[in-house]
């Protein structure tokens, strides 16, 4: 599964009143991860000609990408501390004008996994809003980020949850766009 990991320091100032990390760091831990990973140079394999590309800039020449949908189950509380957290970030689902990354937030060994989590996001037009389909070359560098769905308890208790294709195609629908 190739996945992507990005360590991440902690602030005592992330703590809440009851000493643990914040839920809302953790959905920025998210966006930490997503930012790093689309500031990655593609690299001549996947940018011919032009290897200092990243998608974040790939992105930018046809839209824009926007969060449509987060989905974040803790696992375990986090705490302040000196050693960073790490986040690890892959591609779970491809659409047509979509893509969803999974996330597991851990210590750097992995001994210790405090969340699990899935951002599905949808490229559109800076103007109007519209989804817009992503390009070959964007499928082709996601398509190299791509791993297993992310295993959430609530799938595993009979709870029925859409697939990563099925929240792809629903948030690139027209009527999704601009949420």
């Amino acid at each position: 599964m190739p996945i992507n990991r990005f360590p991440v320091q902690l602030r005592f100032g992330d703590e809440d009143s009851n000493g643990h990390v914040n839920n809302v760091r953790f959905v920025q831990f998210l966006e930490e991860a997503r930012v790093r990973l689309g500031l990655m140079p593609l690299g001549d394999l996947l940018s011919p000609g032009d290897g200092e590309q990243n998608f974040r800039s790939l992105t930018a020449q046809s839209g824009m990408a926007v969060v449509a949908r987060q989905e974040i189950e803790y696992l375990a509380p986090l705490v302040y501390r000196q050693a960073p957290v790490w986040v690890e970030i892959w591609v779970t689902g491809i659409g047509s004008s979509s893509l969803t990354y999974g996330f597991r937030i851990a210590d750097d060994d992995g001994g210790r996994v405090y969340a699990l989590a899935q951002s599905t996001l949808v490229m559109a037009d800076a103007q109007s809003g519209r989804p817009l389909p992503l390009s070959d070359l964007q499928v082709k560098v996601l398509e190299s980020w791509r791993g297993e769905a992310v295993p959430f308890r609530s799938g595993a208790a009979g709870h029925t949850r859409p697939t990563a294709a099925a929240e792809a195609t629903a948030a690139a629908e027209p009527s999704g766009a601009g949420r």
